[in-house]
């Protein structure tokens, strides 16, 4: 199977779990590196947005992914997340983090400074001959400020070696759709929005990077798979239920809504770190009553 064949179905965003010290709680995150494992994910990706890696150290990012290289011993594909507005510090980031035992690269495009779309090819060509792992292009323009167009991802998929696909979350249908049509046969085109990833790979994406699937990895998970075998109307039944779970989560802030989520599952404790803070109260009750029914 090729890596592009492996990175089919469901990926899940791992959140970074820390303890009453504002330390990365280890045993938390062994906990939900295993539950994914056990429900049959196909694939992880560490140190993403949703791992709150803006306030993460560098020492700390290293020392995460030894743990859930060592955690996941070889029996799922690591996606890591390597991204940012510096093009020379991220290649540094890209030859000197410990990449030997993941399978792809998450970049997101660069946020803040707001590059042109030329500014933007030419970051993924100089990261694309730099990275000693084939790239996911990551489009989120929503944090980035920045959306990565039809044309300027098409023009990377079709001229960059090395970049093999990209997670779409701009949740603009119409763009999802053309690069969909006008895409190489073997570039892979991921939904980066956990409600609406049964449309899109309905319309012919490969599944999902899921924030939801920290929490309900199964149940997600058959969705995306019933998906991808167009078994829509199971698939639906499933989505149905989780819908209200997705619309919780994103309320307020992502990865308050997932983690609180995860509280009542009892696999973490609820610390963010600052500025994110914990999920509201009134928030919180309704995902304990959602939970319940």
């Amino acid at each position: 199977m090729n890596l592009q064949e492996k990175l089919v179905g469901t990926g899940v965003a791992l959140i970074t779990p820390f303890n009453e010290k504002n330390q990365v709680d280890f045993d938390a995150l062994g906990r939900v590196i295993n539950t994914m494992i056990e429900s049959k994910v196909e694939y992880l990706v560490t140190l993403g947005t949703t791992g709150e890696t803006p306030v993460l150290t560098n020492p700390e990012k290293i020392e995460i992914l030894n743990f859930t290289y060592d955690t996941v011993a070889g029996k799922l594909p690591v996606v890591v997340g390597i991204g940012g507005n510096d093009t020379a510090d991220l290649i540094h980031d890209l030859t000197h983090f410990p990449l030997e035992k993941a399978s792809a690269i998450l970049s997101a495009s660069p946020y803040y400074n707001k590059p042109s779309q030329e500014g933007i090819y030419q970051h993924y060509k100089m990261i694309a001959s730099a990275s000693p792992l084939p790239i996911l292009l990551y489009n989120v323009p929503g944090r980035t400020g920045r959306n990565l167009t039809t044309a300027t991802t098409l023009r990377i998929a079709h001229e960059i070696e090395g970049i093999i696909g990209i997670k779409e979350a701009s949740g603009d249908m119409g763009q999802c759709m053309q690069i969909l049509k006008d895409k190489p046969d073997n570039f892979l085109v991921i939904s980066g929005d956990d409600a609406l990833a049964l449309p899109q790979i309905a319309a012919g994406m490969d599944g999902v990077i899921s924030v939801a699937a920290n929490a309900f990895p199964k149940a997600f998970g058959d969705m995306v798979r019933h998906c991808l075998k167009h078994e829509f109307t199971i698939a639906k039944q499933l989505n149905d239920q989780l819908m209200e779970a997705y619309e919780l989560m994103f309320v307020e802030n992502n990865p308050a809504g997932v983690k609180a989520f995860m509280v009542e599952q009892l696999l973490i404790s609820n610390h963010l770190r600052m500025p994110n803070v914990p999920l509201s109260s009134p928030v919180y009750q309704q995902i304990v009553a959602y939970l319940k029914k």
